[in-house]
């Protein structure tokens, strides 16, 4: 029984051990190369019935889980082929009969589990303000939402656009989505930050001495980042920013600005600055943190954090511009309708 104890003590500490010796690169850098699925039940925004509770219990974590796979057994079920059509304009359920266009439950994976930092599971990646969630929006950042959100409904079978002033939400590729237009990646997936979505959660770092490539499975992103650089002058933009890197002892600070006046994470501005970190944790976990300031949309900047398991999936070709028949069809859409409310108007 001793010797047995002994033992396991024993490769323990050895684990431990090797552990140590952090993996590095030629350059003696922590070797950060690899696959990693970041995938995760826990939301980016901490449920406001959980207020300012940072975890959750095993149990309150399984039942998560156990919800979320109801959830996609009830969308698994099989429909009858002899169903009745959805009427006009859907029926305002979440299925296929109320959101047309919508994915089914065979593209959506958001995980299997909640995640954990040091042992105990997370209710939120955003973890500063206290209550998990984004801060409060400035007026311009309000105002900004509220046009927004004005120009983006659920399809109810009339042209309710031409009611507007100013262009419309389909008059043409321009003035659809940065994700709808296959640019970049919704939901902030390619970030930064980096955020995990409802699919196609797989990144891929290549690291050189001087840069560093982060690969986005979703829509096509990369992101190239020039280590002990300057950034660009601020008359150039870019979709995902301009990212500068530096190593702080054993961990990557990736800081970035110089945004488009659209960048991927939703209301932020060209004044966004994001400064990220990348920490090896153990053979198969990279930590990886953020802190988000904008003023021109939060009165106060926000910070998250959330782990990146290793992976031995590859990053799977997003080709979105091919076939990409959608944009097409929503604007050939919008056109009929609009000829439909003209006809209607001549009518009466």
């Amino acid at each position: 029984m001793r010797a047995s104890v002994l033992t396991v003590v024993f490769a323990s500490l050895l684990i431990r051990n090797s552990w140590a010796e952090i993996p590095r690169t030629v350059d003696g850098k922590p070797d950060l190369n690899g696959h990693y699925d970041v995938a995760t039940l826990t939301p980016v925004q901490r449920p406001e019935a959980f207020g300012d509770k940072l975890y959750l219990t095993r149990a309150e974590a399984d039942k998560i889980a156990a919800d979320e796979k109801a959830m996609f057994a009830v969308g698994a079920t099989q429909l009858s082929p002899d169903r009745k059509a959805p009427p006009v304009g859907g029926d305002g359920s979440r299925g296929p009969a109320g959101n047309v266009g919508g994915y089914d439950g065979f593209w959506i994976d958001r995980g299997e589990d909640s995640f954990e930092i040091d042992g105990k599971i997370r209710t939120s990646i955003i973890n500063n303000p206290a209550n998990g969630r984004y801060p409060e929006m400035t007026a311009a950042g309000q105002s900004r939402k509220q046009k927004r959100y004005q120009r983006y409904r659920t399809n109810t079978g009339t042209a309710w656009w031409l009611e507007l002033d100013g262009p419309g939400p389909y008059d043409n590729p321009e003035s659809r989505s940065n994700s709808d237009r296959c640019l970049a990646g919704f939901g902030s997936t390619g970030g930064p930050p980096m955020l995990p979505t409802t699919y196609n959660n797989v990144k891929r770092i290549v690291q050189t001495p001087t840069h560093v490539m982060i690969l986005i499975e979703m829509v096509h992103d990369a992101r190239i980042i020039r280590l002990n650089s300057e950034h660009v002058s601020s008359d150039i933009r870019k979709w995902m920013g301009d990212s500068i890197g530096h190593w702080e002892g054993d961990t990557l600070v990736v800081d970035t600005t110089n945004f488009t006046d659209s960048p991927g994470l939703y209301f932020s501005t060209r004044n966004l600055h994001v400064v990220e970190r990348f920490t090896r944790v153990d053979e198969n976990t990279l930590n990886y943190s953020f802190t988000v300031d904008d003023p021109n949309t939060w009165t106060q900047p926000f910070s998250g954090e959330y782990p990146w398991p290793a992976t031995d999936q590859p990053v799977y070709e997003y080709a979105c511009h091919e076939a990409n028949y959608a944009m097409g069809n929503t604007l050939r859409g919008a056109r009929l309708l609009e000829a439909e409310a003209a006809a209607e108007k001549g009518e009466q």
